[in-house]
């Protein structure tokens, strides 16, 4: 089908088109500056804020799914209104724009920040956190992406033919930072493992760029199977450690004390099971089939 990703040149982005190239999508990139994509992926230039622009884009491109993964991608990188209005506008007009145009799916690009873990007073209510754990963001970013969710709920109670969905992808890794290359935090995978406090950040989780690009496509592919609205998780099935993360959780996450015992089996904060359960989505790659194991890297640009 004909497939309109948005930001795909970014981290997660590259991955998304990749795979969804590979599955034999005529797949549409779109940027603000030009990306070289290999033959079989069609680039374009745009800037989605332009109505104008937009509006020719979709025309132009008819697409029949739409993957909206632009916007400003990580927390405190831009001025907190800057990114708070880049993020909710983009959402609300690229997925509107999906829905005038007649794609059967559109599916937005989420983040599990909207919990609101990294405050000294954040608490949860159980663990593993899964969808139904409520949001409590507490800066600009995870509220913006609080709010593309529920710009996916607000659209899909009107949206008769197009099923509208966002993914929350978990502290994605591309290919690069397999092989060593610092991650969006400035460290690389194997200083993360080996220090507890700088993987905490992000509560220990971790997934795959083709594993998260692999829930996209599922999600594009099968929206028969995705109830209108939905909301994903996409994390990895075990903590980015070298053992369950109970303790240290509970030490440098205090509030989490009486809860952390629940992952003392090795399970990860994040629980994914609705994209199992719904879309069959199970991730294939972990972090031990890559640090410290020579050229086992290669793997994530193989599968």
């Amino acid at each position: 089908m004909r497939v309109l990703v948005t930001g795909g040149s970014g981290r997660l982005g590259r991955s998304v088109v990749a795979v969804l190239a590979a599955r034999g999508h005529d797949v549409t990139s779109v940027d603000t500056a030009e990306h070289p994509w290999p033959e079989g992926i069609t680039p374009a230039v745009c800037d989605l804020l332009d109505s104008e622009a937009r509006t020719e884009l979709f025309a132009r491109t008819a697409p029949e799914s739409v993957v909206h993964l632009a916007g400003i991608a990580v927390p405190f990188a831009r001025p907190d209104a800057e990114t708070l209005g880049v993020n909710t506008t983009l959402a609300w007009e690229v997925l509107t724009a999906a829905v005038r145009a007649g794609a059967h799916s559109a599916v937005a690009a989420s983040s599990p920040t909207v919990y609101g873990y990294n405050t000294p007073s954040w608490k949860p209510r159980y663990l593993p956190l899964d969808e139904d754990h409520p949001v409590a963001p507490w800066h600009a970013y995870g509220l913006s992406k609080a709010v593309v969710e529920e710009t996916v709920r607000t659209l899909a109670r009107t949206a008769d033919t197009c099923v509208l969905s966002a993914v929350r992808p978990g502290y994605v890794v591309s290919p690069e930072e397999w092989r060593g290359a610092t991650t969006q935090q400035g460290h690389t995978i194997a200083e993360r493992l080996d220090d507890p406090a700088l993987a905490a950040g992000s509560l220990f989780n971790y997934v795959d760029a083709h594993d998260a690009a692999e829930l996209f496509a599922l999600i594009v592919e099968n929206p028969e199977r995705v109830p209108g609205g939905s909301v994903y998780n996409a994390v990895a099935p075990d903590p980015l450690s070298h053992g369950p993360v109970d303790a240290d959780l509970a030490r440098l996450h205090p509030a989490t004390a009486a809860l952390a015992p629940a992952l003392a089996d090795g399970r990860a904060v994040f629980s994914s099971e609705r994209a199992h359960r719904d879309l069959g989505w199970k991730p294939k790659r972990t972090w031990r089939d890559h640090v410290g194991l020579g050229e086992r890297p290669d793997r994530t640009e193989r599968d």
